[in-house]
C-alpha cells in the first residue's frame, strides 16, 4: 500500500462566538477556517485530519504541509509511523508541529481503517469511556464562573477548570468563590495560562492550595523552567505543565530532568500528532506521572485525543472546551458527554468519527494540492 494522493480542503467556520481563554488567544469571533486533510492510497483507504482552529485559521499552516510535508509521504507505506513521523518532523524549519500534527493523525486514521478497528484498540485498549471536565473560556466576574460551575456540577460533569481574568487578585477571588458554592467534594482546577510572575504564582498556589484544588496549571511562561523548579518546591499543589514548553517532545526531558513539573501535557495539535503525545505518554508513565491531554482544537482533532485517552492509563479526564460553538464544527455526530458525566471511545474504525462531507463541500473556499 501506498500513499498516492495529498489535498486540503479550506473550508469556512462561520458564526463563532466571542471568545477569550487568556492573553495568549485575545478575543476571537466571527470567522475561521479550517482544512479538511485527506490522504489517499492505491489501495481506496482514506485517511483524515482537521487543521485549524477558531482561534488559528488552517490557512496559518496550510500551504507548508501541502509545500514541505506532502513530498515526504508521496509514494511512501502509511503504516510506517515511526520513519514517516521522523521525516516529517525533520521539515519543522519549513513548517509548524500543527501541520506536522495533521498529516500524522490522518496516517493513524488509515492505519486505524486498515486494522478495521478504533486507534485505540489498535494501540492497545486501557478502558472505553472517561470522565470529562468542563474547561472555563475567561469570564467577567466570580458569579459567572459560580453559575458555570454549577451548572456543569449539576449535570455530573467530572470536573470543572477556571481560565480566570489573568490578574492575581481577581483570580483569587474567583477560585474562592467557585470553591464555596460547589462545596468541598467537587474537584476543580485552576488554568492560569502562563500569567503570573514567580510571587504571583506562589500566592495564587497557595490560595488554591487551601481550598483544595486538584492541579495548578501553567501559571509561569513555559519557557521558564527556572521558576518552575522552584515554585514546585515551594507548594504542595500539583502542577501541570508543558502545553506548549519548546521543542516538541524532545522538549518534555528537561521538565522531569529537574523536577519541574507534577504532570505533563499536550495534544495532537500542539505536539504534533498521535505519535508524539503516545511516547510522551509512555515516558511520563515511566516516572509516575500523568499525561493529561490538552483540547486539540477542533472536532476531529479531539477524536484523536479521544482516542489518546482511551489507550492510556496515566490520564484522569477528558477536557472539554468552552462553549462548544468555539470547539465543535465539522462533523455529523461530536464527541458528547453522557448523563454521568462521561465521555465513550468511538466504536467505528481510525478515528471513529463521522465528517460532515456534505457541510465541508458547501463551505469549501479552496483546495490546495
Amino acid at each position: 500500500m501506498k500513499i498516492d494522493d495529498v489535498s486540503l480542503t479550506l473550508f469556512a467556520w462561520d458564526d463563532i462566538p466571542a471568545t477569550r481563554y487568556g492573553a495568549h488567544t485575545g478575543k476571537f469571533s466571527g470567522r475561521s477556517q479550517l482544512g479538511l486533510l485527506t490522504l489517499k492510497t492505491d489501495e481506496g483507504v482514506e485517511g483524515h485530519a482537521f487543521l485549524g482552529a477558531a482561534s488559528r485559521s488552517a490557512t496559518i499552516d496550510a500551504q507548508s504541509l501541502i509545500d514541505y510535508l506532502k513530498p515526504m509521504v508521496m509514494g511512501q507505506d502509511p503504516m510506517a509511523h515511526e520513519s514517516l513521523y521522523k521525516g516529517l518532523h525533520s521539515r519543522l524549519r519549513a513548517t509548524t508541529l500543527r501541520a506536522i500534527g495533521a498529516v500524522d493523525v490522518a496516517l493513524w486514521d488509515i492505519a486505524g481503517k486498515v486494522a478495521g478497528m478504533p486507534i485505540y484498540k489498535m494501540l492497545g485498549a486501557y478502558r472505553d469511556s472517561l470522565p470529562a471536565y468542563a474547561s472555563s473560556p475567561t469570564l467577567e466576574s466570580p458569579e459567572e464562573y459560580v453559575e458555570q460551575a454549577l451548572e456543569f456540577q449539576a449535570a455530573n460533569w467530572g470536573a470543572y477548570k477556571i481560565h480566570p481574568p489573568t490578574q492575581w487578585k481577581t483570580d483569587i477571588k474567583v477560585c474562592q468563590a467557585v470553591r464555596e458554592a460547589v462545596g468541598d467534594d467537587y474537584t476543580l482546577m485552576l488554568d492560569s495560562t502562563w500569567s503570573y510572575r514567580y510571587p504571583e504564582a506562589v500566592k495564587v498556589g497557595r490560595a488554591i492550595e487551601e481550598l483544595d484544588y486538584y492541579w495548578y496549571e501553567d501559571p509561569l511562561a513555559e519557557e521558564d523552567i527556572y521558576n518552575y523548579v522552584k515554585l514546585r518546591q515551594t507548594l504542595d499543589i500539583p502542577i501541570l505543565a508543558t502545553e506548549y514548553s519548546p521543542g516538541g517532545f524532545a522538549g518534555y526531558a528537561p521538565w522531569i530532568m529537574l523536577h519541574a513539573t507534577d504532570y505533563l501535557r499536550g495534544d495532537v495539535a500542539v505536539k504534533g500528532g498521535l505519535t508524539p503525545c503516545i511516547k510522551a505518554a509512555h515516558m511520563a508513565e515511566g516516572f509516575g506521572m500523568n499525561f493529561e491531554i490538552h483540547h486539540g482544537g477542533n472536532s476531529l482533532n479531539n477524536f484523536a485525543n479521544l482516542q489518546l485517552c482511551m489507550h492510556l492509563s496515566n490520564c484522569e479526564f477528558f477536557e472539554v472546551l468552552l462553549p462548544d460553538g468555539a470547539q465543535k464544527y465539522g462533523m455529523v455526530q461530536d464527541v458528547e458527554v453522557d448523563a454521568n458525566g462521561m465521555v465513550h471511545a468511538p466504536t467505528g474504525p481510525g478515528l471513529g468519527g463521522d465528517i460532515d462531507f456534505d457541510l465541508i463541500k458547501a463551505k469549501t473556499t479552496e483546495t490546495l494540492r
